[in-house]
């Protein structure tokens, strides 16, 4: 018989991605709004949705290798998938408050 676990709190899984920073940009790719979506299953295996600032960045393969690094770390986290989208395009829209305000952003509509 083998003994279900439950699901990772997701809340748990995002804060650990504050830890993973854009190189770049020198801030953390969640405050940046470059996760989209956090799921996980019963079995500790996470996915992550997320984008770039740009298609083409050279810090992809940095940010992604922080964010399996970082999960990995996760107590029940037993594999971890990023699924890197272009859609929707990341802007400075999808970023926290306190990553506009550190980058000095207002937006358009504010």
């Amino acid at each position: 018989m083998t003994e279900t676990v439950p699901a990772l709190d997701e809340a748990v899984l995002r804060d650990a991605l504050y830890d993973v920073i854009d190189p770049e940009l020198g801030y953390n790719i969640v405050d940046l709004g470059l996760v989209y979506g956090i799921a996980n299953d019963e079995g500790g295996l996470v996915d992550i949705t997320m984008t770039m600032t740009t298609p083409g960045c050279p810090a992809q393969d940095y940010i992604v290798g922080g964010v399996e690094h970082r999960l990995g770390e996760v107590p029940g986290v037993t594999g971890v998938f990023v699924n890197v989208v272009w859609e929707p395009a990341w802007s400075t829209r999808q970023m926290s408050p306190e990553a506009k305000a550190h980058f000095r952003i207002v937006d358009d509509d504010e």
